[in-house]
């Protein structure tokens, strides 16, 4: 794909990932074409009074600890530990020599919801019920601080040029990625090292809980939520991963003979200005729009869209009728959140990867659980049941976000 201007084209070179489905490009490819799901019961809720919902989609089989030397990682939390592993995974399948990260045309945009909200109960749960600094480590704070991922990436890769944290709830990560494409399409660096990480905690379902927002009615049946798009949906399931991407000129990934897994067309982000928790369909169908005109593309030229669709009963329908305002009836749609779960800070980066996936290796993920679709969702080509193949081409990725963040991201065949 091309873009017909003359802006430095900007592709994809590395990917590196850590999902509840699965880690690595071609794991999370037979996961989503399988139908796997990630979701599981967390019998250790029981204990949180009033917590509702009992779902998360965790990561068991991954360890983290003893992988790096202690002072590379003293200063780091769960959150940054999964963030450094999906980035030394994407930096090594990008190629890139330490001489090259440090060369100071590198930089960095990575973020999460927050820091690491198991050392921020740590932490209070000390000082607030002994009222005493006893026992606090001195880098108790560079764990749970907002900006934790980029912080320790740049450290821990010895990175000098631009850091850019992105904690912006959902979008951190496609923000990140978005703000790392503009960074490389303008020639203000070389390479973006961009992407979002979650670590998975009971608060983060909590925030959700006492929104009536998180799915309660499958606590027993975990396989059977999140449900994006369904009549039977009652609420999200938090996730945890970490998902990190490479970003360079297409002329700079020629000329080392890198390995190119797409292209960033477009990118759009914008606010919708109105409320700071219910959706506008107006908000996100510009965001939606702004990626195209980024992209110089009719909407017609995007053959699949990923849609956020966390399994909301308002966001999901919200975010169809947004869908359907910019493609009418004829795109085909999925959410890969029916098998991972939210993931929140990491969920941007994650299914622009699945994307790649699908593009890569030529099929259409369906929306796990979309068994009878909502009457209130729009007409839209809906992939349900089983994957569809197909050759895709030009692909739409969209996350929404707190505040009225709206991000989208288009991303085209290398």
């Amino acid at each position: 794909m091309s873009v017909s201007d003359d802006r430095r084209r900007v592709v994809v070179t590395g990917i590196g990932l850590a999902t509840p489905v699965g880690h690595g490009l071609d794991a999370v490819s037979r996961a989503l074409a399988t139908g796997q799901s990630g979701v599981a019961r967390m019998p250790e809720w029981d204990a949180v009074g009033e917590l509702q919902t009992r779902l998360a989609g965790r990561i068991d089989d991954l360890e983290l600890t003893g992988r790096w030397p202690r002072k590379k990682v003293r200063s780091m939390g769960r959150v940054a530990l999964l963030a450094t592993h999906a980035t030394e995974q994407a930096v090594r399948d990008a190629g890139l020599s330490d001489d090259e990260l440090t060369g100071g045309r590198v930089g960095l945009a990575h973020g999460s919801t927050h820091g690491s909200s198991h050392e921020l109960e740590t932490f209070a749960r000390r000082v607030f019920t002994t009222e005493s600094l006893a026992g606090v480590g001195s880098s108790a704070y560079l764990k749970y601080m907002s900006h934790t991922t980029a912080a320790n990436l740049a450290l821990f890769f010895g990175i000098r040029g631009r850091v850019v944290p992105t904690c912006a709830a959902c979008v951190s990560s496609s923000l990140a990625i978005g703000t790392g494409y503009e960074l490389v399409r303008e020639g203000l660096v070389d390479v973006m090292i961009c992407g979002g990480a979650e670590e998975l905690h009971y608060m983060h379902a909590a925030v959700f809980d006492v929104l009536y927002a998180t799915s309660t009615r499958f606590n027993d049946r975990p396989d059977a939520s999140p449900r994006p798009f369904d009549r039977a949906r009652d609420g999200l399931v938090v996730g945890e991963g970490a998902a990190t991407v490479v970003l360079e000129t297409r002329e700079r990934a020629r000329a080392r003979d890198a390995h190119v897994y797409c292209e960033i067309l477009g990118y759009g982000s914008n606010c919708d200005g109105t409320h700071v928790t219910s959706p506008s369909v107006d908000g996100m169908a510009t965001a939606m729009r702004l990626a195209l005109g980024d992209a110089r593309l009719a909407p017609e030229r995007v053959q699949y869209v990923n849609a956020h669709a966390t399994g909301t009963t308002v966001g999901d329908a919200c975010e169809s009728l947004a869908t359907h305002e910019v493609f009418g009836p004829a795109v085909a749609i999925s959410s890969t959140k029916g098998s991972t779960g939210h993931t929140l800070g990491a969920c941007g980066a994650m299914e622009l990867a699945f994307c790649v996936a699908m593009m890569r290796d030529g099929f259409l993920a369906p929306t796990r659980n979309l068994d009878d679709l909502d009457p209130a969702c729009a007409t839209l080509d809906y992939v349900r049941q089983s994957p569809r193949q197909a050759r895709v081409d030009v692909a739409m990725t969209n996350n929404f976000a707190f505040g009225g963040l709206n991000t989208s991201l288009v991303i085209g065949r290398a």
